[in-house]
């Protein structure tokens, strides 16, 4: 999800009461909910999508990020009494709550990147495999405006209510969305199989930013991608017939060799399509994914290289 989702779900259960247990607890609980995407820092490095997700969201950073952030937040208290800076106001801080505010900080980072389509390697460095939820739109305005809400009237009416009452709001929503999701996949499925495209070995239902019964579906059935469009309310579904992936091509595996983008994009991706035009002894590889292509425009994600056709 986008850290500003993050950021109101750390700033909503410190308004719940985790807050009060420590000094500098809605602070460490912030701080926390973000900390596992400090592997943006890899985009300077030239890493980018197969770096993502990965090992600062596993239990390995897990075991290192909670006490490292409770060390550093005691150590920043600690250090402003020395200056004289420390607020007045500020309770005491204990070390174990605040072991206890990062651990839920930090797990509930990756409990909430699972929920859309892109992916969250969730055991790194133990396995990479990927895992998806196929529930939530990266950005969800209504999960904005249930924790903004209860955050704002908590502080409002310095009560502990709205704040619990929206955490509880959003965790319905999350559970009706990850059912309707479901729901969408097995009839499509239904459907693919009907219209006699063959038996799916996956479909994915691609949640919409706003339209919360919408769903676009996509669906795989060996070397061919289809598209669909999904209604819960009223229901309704639509299919388009699915179209070749050229996965197969040999030239793909000469362009990973080639090319580290194409590599990582290949590790990444979850349906991955490619072009291939050739011209003058040379291949043009362009690969997009199915979950991110607008049919309507551009792709959101999309590499391409070009390799010689003796290189195959």
């Amino acid at each position: 999800m986008d850290n500003l989702t993050h950021s109101l779900a750390g700033w909503a259960l410190g308004e719940a009461g985790l807050k009060r247990r420590t000094g500098l607890g809605l602070a460490t609980l912030i701080i926390a909910a973000n900390l596992p995407d400090i592997d943006v820092i890899g985009l300077a490095f030239g890493e980018n999508l197969a770096f993502r997700r990965g090992i600062t969201h596993g239990p390995l950073a897990w075991a290192i990020m909670i006490p490292g952030l409770a060390l550093a937040m005691q150590a920043f208290d600690r250090w402003q009494a020395r200056r004289g800076t420390r607020p007045e106001s500020r309770p005491p801080v204990h070390l174990g709550w605040l072991l206890v505010l990062s651990a839920i900080g930090v797990l509930s980072h990756p409990a909430l990147d699972f929920l859309n389509v892109y992916g969250i390697r969730l055991l790194m460095p133990l396995s990479e495999r990927w895992f998806y939820g196929d529930t939530l739109f990266i950005i969800d305005v209504w999960v904005w405006l249930a924790l903004g809400l209860g955050v704002f009237l908590a502080r409002r009416r310095k009560r502990e209510g709205p704040a619990r009452a929206a955490l509880a709001v959003v965790a319905a929503y999350v559970g009706l969305m990850g059912y309707g999701s479901h729901v969408a996949e097995v009839k499509t499925a239904q459907a693919v199989n009907a219209a006699g495209y063959g038996k799916p070995r996956q479909v994915v239902a691609n949640t919409p930013p706003i339209n919360p019964f919408r769903r676009q579906m996509i669906y795989d059935v060996g070397g061919r991608y289809g598209y669909g469009e999904t209604s819960l309310l009223p229901p309704r579904l639509s299919l388009a017939a699915p179209f070749a992936t050229h996965m197969d091509d040999p030239a793909i595996p000469a362009a990973a060799a080639q090319s580290k983008e194409i590599a990582d994009f290949l590790y990444w991706s979850r349906l991955p399509f490619a072009e291939v035009k050739r011209d003058a002894g040379t291949a043009r590889v362009v690969l997009n994914d199915a979950r991110f292509l607008d049919r309507r425009g551009p792709s959101l994600f999309r590499v391409e290289a070009i390799v010689p056709e003796r290189s195959q």
